[in-house]
């Protein structure tokens, strides 16, 4: 901007100018360009498809004009994706008789755009609005704003429901209500109280892993459900922990676990080389016991599976010894015979080992101890020398036996006659010793006497003086 100023000095006539500077405006095409850049750049970002926001804005553009300007009229909006610019048109029925004039144009009028359209064909006409700018750009902004959360909520959802039954690390941010609230880094989860591991406290920014159990589409966007009290919880660690297990060298064939408390889990391995117990314990314990740690000192039992029911029901009981094991397939019951002195071990507190082997197992377990079993009858303790049969008829029979007893009976005589002439021996030595006590003692009076005699002869000697 200049201002002209004129001052009269000696006649002459001076003219001072004053120039400003103006900023300079970009055009509106380059503002375009670069309104619709940012739109690339910031689908990418939030990782959203640039086509789904452009598409966005081309029906609210729709929505704007009719609620502005013509509610009743059938409109397209089409958007440059490079240029940014937008045109309004209006679509028209081509008819013989004009009715409604906002919705059908005369055959006559249609012709004499294009010559090529005829009856009951379809034009565009049009009616960008001369203001239609600012309602744009405001319109614009609301629904780019709008589409990125619900398209954010619906790349949540997507991911976290194929997620479900895997094991995430999260913050606790708070607890509220008894429910503690963890963030995943897109997204903030809930872990309810019913799936909190009892005793369990949580405090803020503490580092957590739960399981994904649900993940719900609610108004409000995406719910992710957690939990630390669900078996395949122990399942997922022992797959990050075990590398077997991660490879399928290791499978896991059931799990059974009272959260906080005590958990049971059997591992089977196809290879016979592999150890699958020993797998999941480690090197000094170190695998089995980062676990532990993380489930805050929950007691974890690790058990071999078998096909044979029996054999797995007795290892699923561990790690009480078993002394016999019935199982009745139709049923799915099993009889189990421990030793007097392992049926509390068995048992459980309340019950607890017995409970978990029948969750692991699936089958129904009754326990009794071998005294309970020998009185109602349902079992029958070993024999300790049974004759092997088989054997003695292969050795000879019954000459076998009677030349096995006949050797047996002499060999307890001579153990007996033995025996005897031991006594015997240890007799004649008390009585020899005895002897020479007796012997000895007879010497010692002897002497005792003689050593009397002489001190009293003296004083015999003495007496006849006097």
């Amino acid at each position: 901007m200049i201002g002209n100023q004129s001052e009269s000095l000696g006649g002459k006539i001076v003219v001072a100018t004053r120039t400003t500077r103006s900023k300079k405006v970009k055009p509106a095409e380059d503002q375009d360009r670069g309104f619709m850049a940012a739109f690339r750049e910031l689908g990418m970002e939030k990782g959203i498809n640039p086509e789904i926001l452009f598409d966005a804005i081309e029906a609210a553009l729709v929505a704007a004009y009719k609620r502005n300007f013509n509610a009743a009229q059938n409109v397209r909006v089409t958007l440059d994706r490079t240029s940014g610019q937008y045109h309004v048109y209006a679509i028209k029925t081509v008819v013989e008789e004009v009715v409604d004039n906002v919705q059908e144009i005369s055959l006559a009028m249609a012709q004499q755009i294009s010559p090529n359209y005829q009856l009951d064909d379809t034009l565009e006409v049009e009616v960008t609005p001369a203001n239609f700018g600012r309602i744009a750009a405001q319109t614009a902004k609301q629904v780019v704003v709008q589409r990125i959360r619900e398209a954010e909520r619906g790349i949540i959802y997507e991911e976290f429901s194929s997620r479900e039954g895997d094991i995430v690390t999260g913050l606790v941010q708070r607890v509220e209500n008894r429910n503690v609230y963890v963030d995943l880094g897109k997204t903030e989860a809930i872990m309810p109280q019913a799936e909190q591991i009892a005793n369990e406290e949580y405090a803020v920014n503490d580092r957590i892993k739960a399981i994904i159990i649900e993940v719900k589409n609610s108004t409000k966007g995406p719910q992710v459900l957690l939990s630390r009290t669900h078996p395949d919880l122990l399942k997922r660690l022992f797959e990050l922990e075990v590398p077997e297990i991660h490879d399928g060298v290791v499978e896991i064939k059931s799990v059974a676990r009272e959260a906080g408390m005590r958990s049971k889990i059997a591992v089977y391995a196809k290879d016979e080389s592999v150890d699958p117990i020993g797998s999941c314990v480690g090197h000094r314990g170190f695998r089995v016991q980062a676990i532990v740690d993380e489930l805050r000192n929950e007691k974890i039992d690790i058990v071999k599976w078998s096909e044979d029911p029996a054999v797995y029901i007795a290892n699923a009981l561990s790690p009480a010894k078993v002394v016999s094991v019935d199982v009745a397939e139709s049923e799915k019951m099993s009889r189990v015979v421990v030793p007097d002195y392992q049926l509390s071990l068995a048992i459980g507190k309340e019950g607890q080992n017995a409970r978990l082997a029948a969750k692991l197992t699936g089958w129904k377990i009754d326990i009794k101890s071998e005294t309970q079993a020998e009185e109602e009858g349902e079992f029958q303790p070993p024999v300790a020398d049974e004759p092997l049969t088989d054997a003695v008829d292969d050795m000879g029979g019954d000459d076998f036996l009677a030349e096995f007893e006949k050797d047996t009976f002499e060999a307890d005589e001579a153990s007996e006659a033995g025996e005897a002439a031991d006594s015997a021996g240890e007799a004649a030595d008390t009585d020899i010793a005895s002897d020479a006590d007796v012997a000895d003692g007879e010497a010692d009076g002897t002497e005792i006497e003689d050593a009397a005699d002489d001190e009293a002869a003296p004083q015999a000697e003495d007496k006849i003086e006097v």
